[in-house]
């Protein structure tokens, strides 16, 4: 057991080079307890270790760990060709490998870590040496500063840990490998964790940690940020698993005040067009990225912006409910809205009437790389799509993409903040025109302005009754429902769907079954828009889905019938899953392990 959840990291010192080169600096050596934590460059060395696990970005290279477009590809916005892409119903051999291999294909589910507590171990040693060897070395300031430094990285951990196993043991210290009684202890319940993870936000990290620590580097800014998205997320999950109420209560409080943090600051805005959040070579400075990570061609580089380049294929790919998610720009659903062709579901129809968000996350026509033929353009500039081939530059190819990846941006605290005030009760006009409103306001680019987009109109609450969207989920509040629609647009392809709908106990969405628009693209004129497709080689495997449900299949003669919503080839539903799928479960290694030793650890429920 020891090999698989006590290994402990050699501790990743880095270059003292810029301050704004901090996620990208290679390790130099190991500290030693003799001669280390003594001085605040001590503590931030060891706290720069931190920063690769936790700020990730775009990753590295190949990397896809916690990377949106790549990593974030399993959720009811998505649809493939053949069976989609289905929940595991077997527990797994062993869960407690910290192989970034088996990392990647692990989160495709969970979207988190595997049963492996290295990182809270590596917290806890921090807070213990700079209690033992700092305190009184350095100003009280800095002490309580690295602490509460150490601290967030220690709720960092347990919040993805709980998202994803629900119970987890909570270590409060570390301990020797000769501990079998901490070393096996059993799990403590997720409210019991994150009674803990809350009060060290709320009681040390938010109160101790500085405004400025340098550029782009762990600040109360960003330690709030990251509050508001775990506290939304466990208080959410409290209140409709059937948990703890005055829990779910009190953590959606701190979501709330800590996205107010942010918000009182003055310091963040959204002034910058969708794209250049994305696909900027540089964003110091920028207002909005509330930490980014700086890529180079000379040190550090990516892949996500050649899977946006409109070259590469894109499997899975945006589905037929997502489309249909967009709000339109008089800011109205598409059932109501009195735009013009509001319901033609084309793609060229949806980029010219939504909010101009579906714009400049899609490209606006027909995409055959796409299996779907709604092709994901997010996470580049709009230079690149002018381009023949974009491939032939490498900053748009392969694993050498040199765009900057904001980590956290203030356009998701704004979202945060709202739906956390929601769930509170009480949103007034003023709190959706502060936060939902200047979402619908961000400035649009001269591409966008060029084909005649313009900003949705701002929400009104008072339009928000029972009746403003005939297709809402009716366990679900108007108000939060558009909320959440929201949320949908905003934060496509990044870190957040399959939480989401996790946390609102809402995984139904992604059966195929009951929500057929998952496996389905948007309307197409196959004569008109892809002449190709209906070529003899095609005949019995093209086809497409009419307004009444009836499927039509390319059969040779039949060219001009092909028009309606496009079907993946060979699109089949995904296994059934049943509510056990909202938590992992633990490897059969590693509860024979603790028998193995004379102890027990609980099964996740329902595995």
């Amino acid at each position: 057991m020891k090999k698989y959840i006590f290994t402990i990291l050699s501790v990743a010192v880095l270059m003292t080079t810029s301050c704004d080169d901090i996620l990208d600096r290679p390790q130099l050596n190991t500290p030693t307890d003799g001669t280390f934590w003594k001085t605040e460059m001590d503590a931030r060395l060891y706290a720069n270790g931190f920063y690769r696990n936790y700020f990730v970005g775009y990753a590295d290279g190949w990397a896809t760990n916690y990377t949106p477009l790549r990593g974030m590809s399993f959720s009811d916005d998505l649809a493939s060709t053949g069976q989609q892409s289905s929940f595991s119903n077997s527990i797994p051999t062993s869960l407690g490998s910290s192989n970034a291999n088996d990392l990647a294909t692990y989160q495709t589910q969970y979207v988190g870590p595997t049963w492996n507590f290295t990182w809270i171990r590596k917290a806890n040693v921090f807070m213990e040496r700079l209690e033992a060897n700092m305190k009184g070395n350095v100003t009280e300031e800095a002490f309580n500063h690295w602490h509460a430094v150490a601290a967030f990285f220690k709720c960092f951990s347990y919040s993805r840990l709980v998202a994803v196993f629900g119970d987890v043991p909570y270590y409060e210290t570390s301990f020797a490998n000769s501990d079998l009684e901490a070393m096996y202890k059993d799990r403590d319940s997720r409210v019991f964790v994150m009674d803990k993870v809350h009060d060290m936000l709320k009681n040390e990290v938010l109160v101790n940690m500085r405004n400025n620590d340098g550029a782009n580097t762990l600040n109360r800014y960003v330690a709030a940020a990251f509050a508001s998205r775990w506290m939304l997320f466990e208080g959410t999950w409290q209140k409709y698993h059937g948990g703890d109420q005055a829990a779910a209560t009190k953590y959606l409080q701190l979501a709330k005040e800590a996205a107010e943090i942010v918000i009182n600051s003055g310091k963040f805005a959204i002034d910058t067009p969708f794209r250049e959040v994305f696909g900027s070579q540089d964003l110091k400075g920028n207002k909005e990225a509330i930490m980014y990570r700086h890529y180079t061609f000379e040190m550090l580089k990516h892949h996500i912006a050649s899977y946006s380049n409109g070259v590469e294929s894109q499997a899975p790919a945006p589905n037929l409910a997502l489309a249909k998610s967009f709000i339109c720009q008089d800011g109205k659903v598409y059932q109501h809205s009195d735009i013009e062709n509001a319901k033609l579901l084309s793609i060229a129809n949806l980029a010219k009437t939504r909010d101009p968000r579906f714009e400049a996350t899609f490209i606006d026509h027909v995409n055959t790389n796409s299996v779907t033929l709604l092709y994901a353009s997010k996470f580049i500039d709009r230079e690149a799509l002018t381009m023949d081939n974009p491939k032939n530059n490498p900053i748009y190819d392969s694993n050498t993409n040199t765009n900057d990846a904001p980590v956290i941006r203030y356009a998701e605290v704004l979202l945060n903040w709202i739906e956390a005030k929601a769930e509170l009760g009480g949103v007034t006009q003023t709190d959706i025109d502060n936060s939902i409103n200047q979402l619908r306001r961000r400035p649009l680019d001269a591409t966008a302005q060029a084909k005649g987009l313009k900003n949705t109109a701002d929400m009104k609450l008072s339009d928000i009754t029972t009746d403003f969207d005939p297709a809402r989920d009716q366990d679900v509040d108007p108000l939060i429902w558009e909320i959440r629609r929201e949320r949908r647009m905003e934060l496509v392809y990044e870190h957040c769907r399959l939480h989401d709908i996790k946390r609102w106990k809402k995984l139904e969405y992604m059966n195929n079954s009951k929500y057929p628009d998952t496996m389905t693209g948007p309307w197409v004129d196959m004569p008109k828009e892809v002449p190709t497709y209906l070529d003899d080689q095609y005949i019995g495997k093209r086809q497409v889905k009419k307004e009444d449900g009836s499927i039509i299949t390319f059969d040779g003669t039949n060219a001009a019938d092909m028009v309606g919503y496009y079907l993946p080839t060979n699109a089949l539903p995904r296994n059934t899953f049943s509510d056990r799928s909202y938590c992992s479960p633990v490897g059969e290694q590693e509860i024979n392990t603790y028998a193995e030793k004379g102890f027990k650890l609980t099964q996740t429920k329902g595995w």
